[in-house]
């Protein structure tokens, strides 16, 4: 193991921690929030920049990283960040216990959006702020940007650490240098959180009759006024495909407007960024012969149809009242920050029919395109896996059958089905075992009370609760169902359960291997 190497790169994130800081220090000192606030993120700052700067003086024996040290490294990265990043949590009081703090962040780097916190109002704009940056930050990937820093190995380095830290059964290079590759990355993730941003910011952001209405016209004026911070937070949530709720009920009070511009970025940022930059290079026609790319916009337009013909057909008896647009509009939506794992709400769509919520749950299971900021199994691996099975079938039914599957142009291998075969059964098995030792928990049994748009009504905290907490924990998603429904948060859980929560948002993020890899004995056993 590279430890001196190891130790270099660790100590560069540390400083890059430290630098990300400023935005939410900045953020404390704008609005004047107090001295508590800006300690909260200078006594941390000046930590990570100490320990940073100290780790560089040591010279490695060896510039190249072996891939299970890459491996290693990119969990290790994601520990580290996340136990730092937790700290101003802490000092300002807005989450005052360390291990709700460290749940809280590292739903936010995962971009997951479960949140312990049970009163936004009460919190201050730093927080606000740092918990939906790290969205963005965590999005596409803290080594990714990186990379873009750290001189390019000819050794594969760099490739073994992409590989590691992004989403999807297959990582490459765009062009032929992988720093390059990670710019054009970054430039069009960049490029399309600005877009978002002006076109929110240009059109109507919150209904402010409909917040007097529920708040107050004080409040609401306050909520009104903030108009640059809101429509930072909300495009950092779609950016990253997370889903931090920074007002209460979500985006429940933001205009249709809005909600329509958040549903479409949302789809845009579940998509392959590979593929927006064959958009910029003329070469369209690759983009539209993508079998991913179909897929996930099929599977978006059939959960949607589902899901609205559950609204509007009324088989079933639910609270709410929709217009037809306001059905349409809450079905692209809900499918929309679900499918991508971002986990925003503008409805609570846990009274919805059976056939609404059965809907919602396949696609957080689902997930987007693989390259994307979205977590889930993704797309790529479903389709692969089917095309798997059938394979499978064939050659029960004839032996002598030569399998011709093909997955985006080219021959689908057999070891690469075995790899998608061997995720899923990793995935179901730890979504099982966090079931599991959430059932060890005092809340279950318990009756939640929850507000939402729906009304007051209560719910028990029961299996199906425990359930979707670690489907959208796994899936990184964020909201879930019943008693960490939509309109409730993960308070509830006692230590033991949101450690667990916390891993398997990590496990989620990183795909699994990085972090078995991070705590084998064998990867630090000296050979």
């Amino acid at each position: 193991m590279n430890y001196k190497k190891l130790g270099k790169i660790l100590g560069k994130i540390m400083i890059l921690e430290a630098i990300l800081m400023l935005a939410p220090l900045a953020v404390a000192i704008l609005y004047q929030e107090g001295v508590k606030n800006i300690l909260a993120f200078a006594v941390p700052i000046f930590v990570l920049l100490l320990i940073g700067i100290l780790l560089q003086i040591p010279k490695s024996d060896r510039e190249e990283l072996y891939q299970k040290e890459g491996f290693a490294l990119t969990a290790l990265v994601w520990v580290v960040m996340t136990l730092f990043g937790a700290i101003p949590f802490v000092i300002n009081g807005d989450i005052p216990n360390y291990i709700d703090a460290w749940f809280e962040i590292m739903s936010g780097f995962t971009t997951t959006g479960s949140s312990v916190i049970t009163d936004l109002t009460a919190v201050s704009h730093a927080t606000l702020f740092w918990r939906s940056f790290s969205h963005w930050i965590g999005g596409m990937g803290i080594l990714v940007f990186v990379l873009i820093f750290i001189p390019e190995s000819d050794d594969g380095s760099s490739m073994h650490l992409l590989r590691a830290e992004s989403p999807g059964p297959q990582v490459g290079k765009i062009v032929s240098k992988m720093k390059v590759t990670t710019r054009i990355l970054y430039l069009i993730y960049l490029g399309m959180t600005a877009l978002q941003i002006v076109i929110l910011y240009s059109g109507p952001l919150t209904d402010y009759n409909a917040m007097c209405e529920a708040f107050g016209e004080t409040a609401a004026t306050a909520y009104h006024n903030d108009k640059l911070f809101y429509a930072l937070l909300s495009s950092f949530g779609c950016a990253g495909t997370g889903g931090f709720g920074f007002l209460p009920g979500s985006i429940e009070y933001f205009t249709p407007f809005a909600q329509y511009v958040m549903s479409i970025f949302l789809i845009l940022f579940g998509v392959n960024f590979s593929l927006y930059y064959l958009f910029l290079v003329g070469k369209v026609g690759q983009i539209l012969k993508s079998e991913e790319f179909k897929s996930y916009f099929l599977i978006i337009v059939a959960a949607v149809a589902f899901v609205f013909l559950s609204l509007v057909g009324k088989f079933e008896a639910f609270p709410q009242t929709y217009t037809t647009e306001e059905a349409f509009r809450h079905s692209l939506f809900q499918v929309a920050s679900l499918m991508t794992t971002a986990g925003y709400t503008t409805t609570d769509y846990d009274v919805w029919p059976m056939l609404a919520k059965m809907t919602l749950v396949v696609v957080m299971f689902i997930g987007a395109m693989a390259g994307s900021t979205a977590g889930g199994i993704k797309v790529s691996r479903i389709v692969m896996a089917l095309k798997g099975a059938y394979i499978n079938v064939r050659k029960l039914i004839n032996p002598r059958y030569v399998p011709k599957a093909k997955f985006e142009g080219k021959p689908l291998e057999e070891t690469t089905i075995n790899d998608v075969f061997a995720f899923i059964t990793l995935y179901f098995f730890l979504f099982v075992a966090a079931i599991f030792l959430l059932s060890f928990d005092s809340v279950n049994g318990t009756v939640v009370q929850i507000a939402s748009d729906a009304g007051t009504y209560e719910v028990k905290h029961g299996f199906f609760s425990n359930f979707s907490a670690a489907l959208t924990c796994i899936s990184n998603v964020g909201p879930a169902f019943e008693a960490v429904g939509p309109y409730a948060s993960f308070a509830g859980y006692n230590a033991f359960s949101k450690i667990i929560l916390t891993l398997t948002m990590m496990l989620g993020r990183l795909e699994i291997l990085p972090v078995f890899i991070l705590f084998s004995p064998k990867t630090w056993k000296k050979v």
